[in-house]
């Protein structure tokens, strides 16, 4: 906190503790407004210059500027703002002693008749005036720009009062989750809710958050995916499931990644990733024009179009487009590697050939797909839940959709074979014994449940943040994020 701060604070406390021996009380338990700015605005919208009228209302709302010893204030509610006008004339001299006590951020109510003044502004013209809420903090006069990105990171709320950007984007996030979720309730899935805090880690190749249960004194997984638990209701008769909820990986932090994120997954028997294909185009198509009212998305200088048919290429064939190399000609892993520094990538510490594809395919080709573009088939030895190829056993039926040079979707036709997917299982376990903290687990339980039976599905992932990225133009994750996870203040 500056000097300057505690100045302005020390102000506003000695006003609160005048107000306190009067006895005034200026945070009370209840105020009920009976209008919001916006809809006054825009029922009065055609009132003339200079003409009062006699309809009333009470209106609650932060007070963003005070002017002429509080004879005008720009109060600001969750709808827009409005101009109150507080004159002497109108106002009993409790009111006008208590103006003396208003600072710019006090929340306030306001009852008063509508009038247009002489120079055009709408106004509420007080005949009742109350601080319902003593701010004791000042608004800062100027909050933007890079210096004070973190400040607006750390203090969210008032990036939310002084920026109205910033609200906007978390109203169309908003909108972007309940789309989606009317989406698929009108497709006929179930919403279901699957355990955060899990035995074993899967799902998704990550590196998770451990934390200790006291009680049963055993370890638990903060979930890093939500697929294990929704095959399992596959397997139990529930063929359309979809969940929309948190997951957490302990990576790190940039543009498009954040330790916690909000992420859908959706899963239906009896289809397979080509499915899952037409169903995420036609999902993003829906959610575009239910937010932005159109198919064109303008996003970091680009104009994307998703009223046209999505690109599917093979990311073989997308490397092979973008380097020259086609890996699909080597099959050691120190070939792939050769391969991938004759084009300029370092890839010594992957641990497969799928791994080695996937670095040369981060380096040279992701940031090229703007446009959206399926990016099928990938190596099967990097997708360890998903069916071999029905054409080719070195890949998987697996694509992940990319729009702006990001990853926005995934989605496999899912591995059913209960036999092969202890086998995956065990070249994870492997993995991991030499040295890969991201690989997966055994999960004896989730291979019961396809001994069981689990019919063929396809199963589709889509990260909610980034989608908000993308229709918000946001530059970052973090301003998608109410609150994202920030390094420890000192």
């Amino acid at each position: 906190m500056t000097a300057e701060t505690n100045i302005h604070r020390d102000s506003r406390i000695a006003k609160l503790k005048t107000l306190q021996e009067k006895g005034y009380n200026p945070y009370p338990y209840r105020f009920k407004p009976t209008a919001l700015a916006a809809d006054l605005q825009e029922k009065y919208k055609d009132l003339e210059a200079g003409i009062d009228t006699e309809d009333r209302y009470t209106l609650a709302g932060r007070a963003m500027s005070v002017r002429n010893s509080g004879m005008f204030i720009d109060l600001k509610d969750e709808s827009g703002k409005i101009q109150i006008f507080c004159h002497k004339n109108h106002l009993s001299e409790e009111d006008l002693e208590l103006l003396k006590s208003l600072d710019v951020g006090d929340i306030v109510g306001v009852t008063g008749y509508i009038r247009r003044t002489p120079r055009g502004e709408l106004s509420l013209a007080a005949e009742r005036f109350d601080i319902i809420a003593k701010a004791l903090q000042p608004l800062p006069e100027k909050f933007h720009g890079l210096t004070d990105m973190e400040a607006r990171y750390r203090q969210r709320y008032v990036d939310f009062i002084v920026n109205e950007e910033s609200k906007e984007i978390f109203k169309k996030r908003s909108k972007v989750v309940s789309s989606v979720r009317r989406y698929f309730e009108e497709k006929g899935f179930l919403e279901v809710e699957t355990p955060m805090l899990q035995p074993i880690m899967g799902g998704a190749n990550a590196r998770p958050f451990v934390t200790h249960h006291n009680a049963l004194d055993m370890d638990l997984y903060l979930r890093i995916a939500t697929e294990l638990y929704l095959k399992r209701l596959v397997v139990g008769g529930f063929d359309k499931v979809f969940e929309i909820g948190r997951n957490f990986r302990n990576e790190g932090i940039d543009k498009s990644h954040n330790p916690e994120f909000t992420a859908l997954e959706a899963y239906q028997a009896y289809a397979d990733y080509n499915d899952m294909a037409d169903l995420i185009e036609e999902l993003i198509r829906y959610v575009t024009n239910k937010v932005l009212g159109t198919t064109i998305i303008e996003f970091n200088g680009n104009t994307i179009d998703i009223s046209k048919p999505f690109a599917k290429k093979s990311i073989i064939d997308l490397v092979k487009e973008h380097t020259g190399v086609d890996f699909l000609g080597v099959e050691k892993l120190a070939d792939a590697k050769k391969l991938a520094k004759s084009v300029g990538v370092d890839a010594d510490e992957c641990s497969s050939w799928g791994k080695v594809i996937q670095e040369v395919f981060d380096e040279r080709v992701e940031h090229l797909l703007v446009q959206p573009t399926f990016v099928m088939d990938m190596p099967r030895d990097i997708s360890p839940l998903a069916k071999t190829h029905r054409t080719n056993p070195r890949l998987v039926e697996h694509f992940d959709l990319y729009i702006a040079a990001m990853e926005v979707g995934v989605a496999y036709s899912e591995l059913s074979n209960p036999l092969e997917q202890r086998e995956r299982f065990e070249s994870q376990v492997a993995a991991r014994e030499a040295g890969d903290e991201e690989a997966q687990m055994m999960d004896e339980d989730f291979i019961d449940a396809l001994e069981q039976g689990f019919p063929p599905s396809g199963g589709l992932g889509m990260g909610m943040d980034r989608l908000a990225i993308l229709l918000t133009n946001a530059p970052s994750i973090r301003d998608v994020i109410a609150f994202p996870t920030l390094r420890k203040r000192d």
